[in-house]
């Protein structure tokens, strides 16, 4: 059971990791932060929230969780600011799609001013973005990733592993540079090519998607996601990104090399030893 806790950004994840924090009973005052206080009135009208404010200090005063789930290129300045504000004893954990950059600010502030950061990563989400798209169940037997170093009190490495279980998840620890590199393969690559599956269609010829079935439905279903979280994300993990997508071009030019050669016995075991690798996850 936490005291008091702030969420600072109340999108999809922020926003449901306070419907769940509510409907699971899990904390007896849940305080909504955000640029504009108007847009978390749904929030309080729904009973999730108790408190709305768009004053940062205001928020994170005698909260003893404090959650940045704002946009992956907003999170560097705003641990920067909230920890100068936030309660001594406060644990603070982020929601990020990037470990790297985030756990380095944090270790340079704990330099200034002892507190207690976890990086962390819900590999949860939806191509419906924003409170209106948050749900108490999103984390149900989600993996969640949680990035501490030699650094990192383990005291707040079990109270955030213990939030994320009570919300649903399923918590696992990576180095963060690891993480970065991971998930730019398994996230990240995969929603830069759902937007170039969609864009060359449209290139080949739009009046395609006329046609198109349930297989380039279920493909491209992340196309539809917010273009400018999906812009901060991919550069903000450029680097990982960049080699997850040499690693797509050269299985691509492979596949294409062997329908050019006409190779139907490479091409069936290529196809054949992809699916094995699929229907093993």
């Amino acid at each position: 059971m936490l005291r008091r806790l702030a969420v600072v950004g109340l999108g999809l994840l922020g926003g449901s990791a306070a419907k769940a924090a509510r409907t699971r009973g899990l904390v007896r005052e849940i305080v909504a932060v955000g640029r504009r206080a108007e847009r978390l009135a749904p929030a309080l009208d729904d009973g999730v929230v108790d408190r709305a404010t768009a004053d940062l200090v205001e928020g994170v005063r005698e909260a003893d969780f404090v959650l940045l789930a704002t946009p992956v290129a907003t999170l560097e300045a705003l641990l920067s600011e909230v920890w100068q504000v936030a309660e001594a004893d406060a644990i603070l954990s982020d929601v990020g799609s990037t470990k790297s950059a985030i756990v380095n600010v944090a270790e340079r502030l704990t330099c200034s001013r002892a507190l207690a950061f976890v990086g962390g990563h819900p590999m949860a989400g939806s191509e419906q973005g924003g409170y209106a798209g948050a749900r108490p169940d999103l984390f149900d037997g989600a993996t969640v990733i949680l990035t501490p170093t030699e650094r990192t009190d383990p005291h707040a490495v079990k109270r955030v592993s213990e939030f994320w279980e009570a919300l649903g998840g399923r918590v696992v620890t990576l180095d963060p540079e690891v993480h970065d590199r991971v998930v730019a393969a398994v996230s990240h690559l995969p929603h830069l090519v759902a937007f170039a599956l969609v864009d060359a269609a449209a290139r080949v010829d739009p009046a395609a998607f006329g046609f198109s079935g349930r297989g380039f439905a279920d493909t491209t279903r992340i196309a539809a996601s917010d273009p400018q979280v999906w812009r901060d994300i991919f550069l903000s993990n450029r680097e990982a990104l960049s080699e997850s997508v040499a690693a797509f071009r050269s299985a691509l030019e492979d596949l294409e090399r062997l329908i050019a050669v006409r190779d139907a016995t490479g091409l069936e075991a290529t196809l054949a030893r992809i699916r094995r690798i699929r229907c093993a996850l």
